[in-house]
């Protein structure tokens, strides 16, 4: 069986946006002139494919990344052509910043994306932090400025918003005919004709000259584009230089480079909504986004031998692949989303997890659109498919050829900041929450489960409130959990400003073999890594730790030494000032002293516990706490009300800029003071402000913030 489709032909790209930009509106867009779906689906009548799952639909908010094949003939190419027909792979992302995990995770495995943005408002807050992902995952993009139909809508501010506060590689490749209820289409600059959009649901593309009020206009921006395009070829800036014209083809070849290598980021204008400009963006993706083929070979690790080991977009090479995604699917079980980078892999055959080191079969591949489900016998380099039933299977696994091990690079999640205490309503409850939560955990790596050693109750820890109050609402639903919660609480967190160092010995006789453990320990803040120096053997480094071993000589024979990383680990999960998990900090094994018969690894760990503790108590230990970045949209008159309420929050304002009719300000604020804000800034503001929240950094709490945080947790 030979693939359908050939790699050159393949795009493998998602869509992504601040919530509201009409992200999913556009998905629709996409099924529907890609004859996926005969009936465009609408978010706000709750009848999406992509926002399939219940409190999608209810909320009118994306929360998972939803995966859709569907294959789409250029505009350009006779209906009739179809060997010019391209298969899309998209994931429609979550725009809300609770789910941000979703994105980077889609990222991770995408080859580019479409960035829609609010012609109204222009870049958002949460624009900046896809965008930011997309830099870290060197994802090529289009820009997409949706929204032109509505009030107040500006392409102009929208594309000099992304020029200033995302890309001065952002170049505009069209511009709108009319704006709000006069927009009525959109010119292309490159080709220099005006495209209207026909029909009930804009499906009739129709091409004309471009309106005499817009000719000067659309020559002004053809001249700024072509400038920007010629600056990334030589030849054809020498051609440009010369006044010749250069042919459209050839400066395709020069934009689809220039766009892989992300040097220019086109821009496209429209209303999803109103169905207009979509289409030219789908060609634009088959145009100027990367196939697997065009995108560098995948990095690994040799888990035998650890050197690095590259894998090429091929069916040739052997198999690898990146579970990015869990999903709990109520009518065929657990689906585990991969993305294969090389070699094939068939359903029937063994599944190899590099990362685990074990083998599962591979009964059934699935390939989705949206909630149906395709099965497909085998999939191929480049391609996004879900095994079915996996057990052992977690986000950020390897699969590959056993004979040819690789682990691919993790892909990496911040940390939950909000927590809650959760308990099960009856005793019946109690035996399926244990198992809901693990299964909801095992789908969303920002999501996690603990228990409070002291008083036995289940913590759950998440994003922020949203993310947590859907968890919970999933348990009921999905698998009909009934649990009270507790109040939010804030993940805070401890670490040391200073330098401190501790000897302890643990001895303990009782006839017979005793025990006998004694190290030395350094303690000091947990500095970055110089750039380009290579870590050295004795050196282990973690997100928030580092463990040194500087023992010479063997006074500690090298078996004990994971014994005493150990017992330093544990100890940071209980701080010293109120108990609070440790962060960030340098530990240093100097010395110590061993026992022919009594020395064992559990004396170690308890003496390596002991003396971090005492150590600690003595490097100026403090609590730290999340700071959020907040952006708070609203009219003008309310301002003043709302920055005395930021600083009455330990707030600092840095800034405001106009966005339409409203003031957008930007603060840094601590997230314990944000519990229950939206409502208050509602009643500050007649109902007319919102807020967006997202994490930022941690920061040291002020000395008597902390003692009251010590004294609530005594």
């Amino acid at each position: 069986m030979n693939r359908d489709y050939p790699l050159e032909r393949v795009r493998n790209f998602g869509i992504i946006a601040h919530i509201d930009a009409g992200k999913t509106t556009t998905s629709e867009r996409v099924l529907f002139y890609t004859g996926m779906t005969h009936k465009i689906g609408e978010v706000h009548e709750g009848d999406t494919v992509t926002d399939w799952m219940e409190q999608e639909r209810e909320r009118g908010i994306t929360i998972t990344a939803a995966a859709i094949t569907c294959f789409w003939n250029p505009t350009y190419m006779p209906k009739t052509d179809t060997t010019k027909k391209v298969r899309f792979n998209i994931i429609d992302t979550p725009g809300h910043i609770d789910f941000t995990a979703e994105v980077k995770r889609s990222l991770r495995v995408l080859d580019g994306a479409v960035v829609v943005f609010d012609g109204v408002a222009g870049v958002e807050p949460q624009s900046e932090t896809n965008w930011r992902y997309a830099d870290e995952s060197n994802v090529p993009r289009l820009c997409f400025i949706n929204k032109l139909d509505r009030m107040g809508a500006s392409f102009e501010k929208s594309y000099a918003s992304i020029l200033e506060r995302l890309s001065k590689h952002a170049v505009r490749f069209q511009i709108p005919i009319g704006l709000e209820g006069d927009h009525v289409g959109v010119i292309d600059l490159l080709h220099m004709k005006a495209f209207y959009f026909d029909g009930d649901m804009g499906e009739k593309i129709r091409q004309e000259e471009i309106p005499a009020d817009l000719l000067e206009d659309a020559k002004m921006y053809r001249a700024e584009m072509i400038e920007k395009i010629v600056e990334n070829d030589d030849a054809q800036m020498a051609q440009y230089l010369d006044g010749k014209e250069i042919p459209i083809e050839d400066l395709k070849i020069t934009i689809r480079k220039a766009v892989i290598a992300n040097k220019i980021f086109p821009v496209f204008a429209g209303s999803a909504l109103k169905n207009k400009g979509v289409q030219l963006v789908l060609d634009a993706v088959v145009d100027y986004l990367p196939s697997p083929l065009d995108m560098p070979p995948v990095k690994g690790i040799n888990p035998d031998t650890g050197e690095e080991v590259i894998r090429h977009a091929s069916d040739e090479e052997p198999f690898a692949a990146l579970a990015f995604k869990l999903q709990n699917d109520p009518y065929v079980g657990q689906l585990t989303f991969f993305r294969v980078y090389s070699g094939t892999i068939e359903a029937g055959t063994y599944l190899y997890n590099s990362t685990t080191g074990k083998k599962e079969r591979l009964g059934r591949i699935v390939r989705l659109q949206a909630n149906e489900r395709e099965e497909v016998k085998k999939v191929y380099a480049g391609e996004i498919a879900a095994a079915v039933g996996l057990k052992d299977a977690l986000t950020s696994h390897t699969f590959c050829d056993e004979t040819n091990p690789i682990v691919l690079e993790k892909i990496k999640f911040m940390e939950p900041v909000v927590s809650l205490r959760i308990e099960p309503k009856t005793k019946a409850d109690q035996e399926k929450m244990g198992m809901a939560l693990r299964k909801l955990a095992n789908e969303d790596p920002t999501f996690k489960i603990s228990t409070n050693s002291e008083t036995g109750e289940t913590i759950i820890s998440g994003m922020g409130e949203l993310h947590l109050e859907i968890m919970v609402e999933r348990m009921k639903r999905e698998f009909t959990v009934e649990a009270n919660v507790g109040e939010p609480q804030v993940a805070y967190r401890e670490t040391i400003l200073g330098t401190a160092e501790a000897e302890y010995k643990y001895i303990k006789q009782t006839g017979g073999k005793g025990q006998y453990g004694h190290v030395k320990l350094n303690l000091k803040p947990m500095e970055p890594w110089p750039e380009g120096e290579k870590i050295p053997k004795t050196t282990k480094r973690y997100d928030d730790f580092e463990f040194v071993n500087s023992i010479k000589g063997g006074v500690i024979p090298n078996e004990f030494i994971p014994a005493v990383e150990k017992g330093v680990h544990e100890a940071m999960d209980r701080g010293i000032v109120a108990g609070f998990k440790m962060v960030n900090i340098s530990c240093e094994l100097t010395y110590g002293s061993y026992h022919d018969v009594d020395s064992s690894e559990i004396a170690y760990k308890i003496a390596a516990s002991q003396a971090f503790q005492d150590a600690a108590k003595r490097a100026r230990p403090v609590i730290l706490e999340p700071i959020m970045r907040l952006e708070v949209v609203a009219p003008e008159k309310y301002m003043g009300d709302i920055n005395g309420s930021i600083a009455s929050k330990r707030g600092q304002v840095e800034g405001s800029e106009p966005k339409g009719q409203v003031l957008a300000i930007h603060a840094k604020v601590p997230l314990s003071e944000m519990f229950g804000y939206t409502t208050q800034l509602r009643s500050m503001t007649s109902g007319q402000g919102s807020a967006m929240m997202e994490f930022d950094h941690y920061e040291v709490v002020p000395a008597n913030v902390a003692l009251e945080i010590a004294e609530k947790r005594k």
